[in-house]
């Protein structure tokens, strides 16, 4: 065999080896994490609950789900263990004192972006009234305006029924 001919099965092996080394290397993280919990961290499941570690054992976790309300839950399903400020945070609503926000401000709307505070604001809705009739007259005036041509095909399809076939199709004339 060539070499250009093993070449796509050498590629395709290569890059399989390089996804599931990523994986094992996310896996061993997770296991890591996992390992590293302690009695009061907070965790969210990968359920999405969030909840106080109280006991860690070989394959299970104590955590408190609420005040005085504990229940066992499996090593793997912890999601994410999390700081004590982020998971003040997410519970119980804290707010950072020391968030400071780095450049400009963003507004909501492009209103202060344009520098005219004291320009006449444009109305895009529809307006009822005269406007609409001048619309109407000058759509009139174009139409009127357009030369008329008159086409012995047009007047041809205009006089046979509308029942009729076409040519090609099936009991055709």
């Amino acid at each position: 065999m060539s070499l250009v001919t093993l070449l796509p099965f050498i590629v395709l092996i290569g890059a399989m080896f390089l996804m599931t080394r990523s994986a094992k290397k996310k896996q061993q993280a997770a296991v890591q994490m996992r390992n590293e919990m302690q009695p009061g961290t907070g965790v969210r499941t990968i359920g999405g609950m969030y909840a106080t570690v109280k006991e860690v054992h070989d394959d299970t976790v104590l955590l408190e789900v609420a005040p005085a309300v504990h229940a066992v839950y499996a090593k793997n399903s912890i999601g994410a263990v999390l700081t004590d400020a982020e998971y003040n945070r997410i519970v119980h609503g804290d707010e950072e004192e020391d968030i400071e926000v780095d450049g400009a401000v963003v507004p909501d709307d492009a209103s202060s972006l344009t520098g005219d505070d004291d320009a006449a604001k444009i109305d895009l809705g529809k307006k009822d009234g005269p406007d609409d009739a001048e619309a109407d007259t000058t759509a009139d005036v174009k139409a009127d305006a357009e030369p008329t041509t008159v086409d012995a095909d047009a007047d041809a399809a205009k006089a046979e029924p509308k029942d009729a076939k076409a040519d090609g199709e099936s009991g055709a004339k």
